[in-house]
């Protein structure tokens, strides 16, 4: 039964990205198969969703200027989508089923252990089965090991990493010098332990000045109560906390903070959406800093047509959480389709290590060192939607995100460790 809702699930899916539209104007083409790997149930379900309905979004816009050209004609991208409940070997399990059915792009990203798995899993397969080699695009597995030691030529990664998001956060906190102590608390597994890592490493560097209160890591998306750490970080003194925390922990641990009367700052990698404005309410204005790839509120033409048009194909507020290098990740791979002239593994990698696209403004290229998409970042502040620089709110929270920074690709960039074994 669960077997047979998940190919009714994944048909409907299929034929919703696969419109009338694209086959009229010539998409016809078996479909190229993509495989989304996500937590769509548990813990971090509301982020695998969203990253789903972006996924919907950016596949439509291919199929409806007729798919991906290669030398066999036009093909429609296909998007399918795993369950892998946010568990490493439930992911496994679905990247299996996934090639099994045809996927030659496995798309995941709302964990670096699950993500560090299927690299591990996906190099076995490739040496493993050359005739069905398979791509991995990471769109938001940030732990810096993965374009590091565990740099793979199968495994290509969207998303700045956490030493990268890390440095940009730390632009804006080291030209606060009124703040002279921080609380760091983060998720206790391999992302988590890494953003706190670098925030000790970046704060001795910048800051030194100021003092580490308190440093502590909680289970991953298991606490329902956050008060405990949240009075523990009242009690310390702390001005601001430095955390990586996403989804539930994230939302809980500022509500928590708020009932408390914890009157200092955030800096977060994930505080602009899903659920932690309205969770943090009016105690987050001026406080909250987040730091992202694309904010809705940053100020160009290019950008506000981008969002609206989003708003347009998602009119609900739950629905408001755009990814801007999700759109970026699914041009990058109909681009470099288009150059290999099919979906031969090795030929797309190869065209991909070449990438550079650019959509409403927006502009990233892929380095071929370590296979670690190189984009412009932006820092912003939370405060009351109309509030100078702030026309757009977050998901109907009547709160958003002014850009206070932009930190451009060249600044962002940082070093690699990759030794990369090349394929042929």
């Amino acid at each position: 039964m669960k077997n047979l809702r998940r190919q009714v699930l994944k048909s409907l899916a299929a034929s919703l990205l696969v419109p009338p539209l694209a086959w009229a104007r010539g998409a016809g083409g078996a479909p190229v198969k993509i495989a989304l790997i996500e937590g769509l149930s548990g813990g971090n379900a509301n982020g695998g969703e969203a990253v789903f309905r972006n996924l919907v979004w950016a596949v439509e816009r291919v199929n409806q200027r007729g798919g991906v050209k290669t030398a066999q004609g036009p093909r429609p991208l296909q998007l399918d989508r795993y369950d892998s409940k946010g568990q490493i070997e439930e992911a496994l399990s679905a990247m299996r089923s996934a090639i099994d059915d045809g996927a030659q792009f496995i798309l995941q990203g709302n964990s670096s252990a699950v993500a560090a798995a299927l690299i591990d899993a996906i190099n076995k397969h490739n040496e493993r089965e050359p005739g069905r080699r398979v791509l991995f695009l990471n769109y938001s597995a940030v732990d810096p090991i993965l374009t590091n030691e565990k740099c793979s030529f199968w495994h290509f990664r969207f998303d700045a990493h956490a030493d990268m998001r890390m440095a940009a956060l730390m632009s804006v906190l080291r030209e606060d010098k009124a703040l002279k102590s921080v609380y760091l608390l983060g998720q206790d597994y391999s992302f988590g332990q890494a953003v706190l890592r670098e925030a000790r490493r970046q704060l001795g560097a910048q800051r030194p000045d100021v003092q580490i209160v308190g440093d502590e890591l909680h289970p991953l998306l298991r606490i329902k109560d956050f008060a405990p750490y949240a009075t523990k970080i009242k009690a310390s003194g702390a001005e601001a906390v430095i955390t990586g925390n996403f989804s539930n922990d994230l939302t809980l641990l500022v509500k928590a903070a708020r009932e408390v009367g914890f009157d200092g700052k955030f800096y977060t990698f994930y505080g602009n959406a899903l659920g932690a404005p309205a969770a943090i309410g009016e105690a987050g204005l001026g406080k909250v800093i987040a730091v992202a790839d694309w904010l809705p509120n940053v100020q160009t033409a290019q950008s506000e047509a981008f969002y609206q048009s989003f708003r347009q194909r998602y009119p609900r507020p739950a629905d408001d959480y755009v990814h801007m290098r999700l759109q970026l990740m699914i041009e990058t791979l109909a681009q470099a389709i288009e150059r290999a002239g099919g979906t031969d593994a090795v030929a797309v990698a190869n065209a991909i290590e070449r990438a550079a696209v650019n959509l409403h403004g927006q502009a990233g290229a892929m380095r071929a060192a370590d296979h670690q998409f190189q984009q412009q970042l932006v820092v912003g502040v939370m405060d009351r939607q109309g509030a100078p620089g702030v026309r757009f709110d977050v998901e109907g929270s009547g709160y958003g995100f002014r850009v206070i920074k932009t930190i451009q690709p060249a600044q962002a960039e940082m070093p690699t460790t990759c030794r990369m074994e090349r394929a042929s």
